[in-house]
C-alpha cells in the first residue's frame, strides 16, 4: 500500500485510524472476493454447502460495513480533515457501499444455486463460467488498485465493462430463445436469468469503485464519463 499519498501527521494516532480504516476496506474486499468464488462455484456445481456460506458470510461484509462507516464518521467529526485525508474518508464511505453491494449480488447467486438445484438443464455453465471469471477479475483489480492509491490501470478495468455487458447479452438471447421454444421453461430460465444479471451488476460496481477512486487521488469526479473520456481524463492525471 502506497503510503506516500497519504499525509503525515502531527498525530501518530491519526495515522493509524486511517491506516486502519483501509486495511478493514481491504479485508471486506477480500471476504466478497471469496463470497463471489463460492457463489460461482455453488452454482455451476450445484453444492448447497457452499451456498449457505456465502449467505452466513453476508453478515460478516455487512457488520464490517458499518464499522467502518461508524469509524469515518468518528473521525470526520473529531478529526475534521481536509484535503486528501477528507476525500480519502469519503471515497472509503462511498466504496465499501459498492463493495456491499457486491456481496449481496454473490447471496442472490448463492440463492439461485439453493433454488435451481437438482435441475436437469445446465446449459448455459459455460458462458456463465466466462463471464464470472471477467466480473472476477474487475473486483480483484479494482481492489488492488485501492490498495496501491494508484488509478494507472482503471481504464483497462472499466473498459472490461463492455466485454461483460456483450457476455450478458449474448446469454440473454440464448435465454429468451428457450422460453419461446418451450414455455414450460420460463419459470427456471428466469432464475438462470437472475444470476446472470447479478454478475454483469457486479461487474458495475467493480467500475465504480474505480471511479471513487479517480476521485480519491485526483479530486475529480469522472462518474457518467464514457471509456473514452475517462481515458482521456487517467492521462492527464498520469
Amino acid at each position: 500500500m502506497d503510503n506516500s499519498k497519504v499525509g503525515h501527521h502531527i498525530s501518530e494516532q491519526f495515522n493509524r485510524e486511517l491506516e486502519d480504516i483501509r486495511n478493514k476496506v481491504l479485508t471486506m474486499g477480500g471476504l466478497v472476493e471469496r463470497q463471489i468464488e463460492l457463489a460461482v462455484e455453488a452454482y455451476t456445481t450445484g453444492n448447497l454447502e457452499l451456498a449457505e456460506q456465502v449467505i452466513k458470510q453476508d453478515d460478516d461484509v455487512d457488520a464490517l460495513e458499518v464499522a467502518i462507516d461508524q469509524e469515518c464518521t468518528q473521525i470526520l467529526a473529531l478529526r475534521q480533515p481536509t484535503a486528501f485525508d477528507l476525500r480519502l474518508l469519503i471515497t472509503v464511505i462511498k466504496i465499501i457501499h459498492e463493495i456491499e453491494r457486491i456481496g449481496d449480488k454473490a447471496e442472490r447467486i448463492a440463492e439461485m444455486a439453493i433454488q435451481l438445484s437438482g435441475t436437469e438443464s445446465k446449459n448455459h455453465h459455460h458462458e456463465l463460467e466466462h463471464m464470472a471469471e471477467l466480473v472476477k477479475g474487475m473486483v480483484h483489480d479494482s481492489l488492488d488498485a485501492f490498495a496501491r492509491l494508484a488509478i494507472d490501470n482503471v481504464p483497462e478495468i472499466t473498459a472490461l465493462d463492455e466485454k461483460v455487458d456483450r457476455e450478458y447479452d449474448n446469454i440473454l438471447r440464448q435465454l429468451i430463445t428457450r422460453m419461446m421454444e418451450d414455455p414450460r421453461n420460463i419459470t427456471r430460465t428466469l432464475d438462470v436469468l437472475w444470476t446472470v444479471r447479478a454478475l454483469e451488476r457486479i461487474g458495475d460496481h467493480a467500475c465504480y469503485i474505480c471511479e471513487h477512486l479517480v476521485f480519491l487521488v485526483n479530486g475529480e469526479d469522472v462518474r457518467h464519463l464514457s471509456q473514452k473520456e475517462l481515458e482521456e481524463r487517467v492521462k492527464i492525471i498520469r
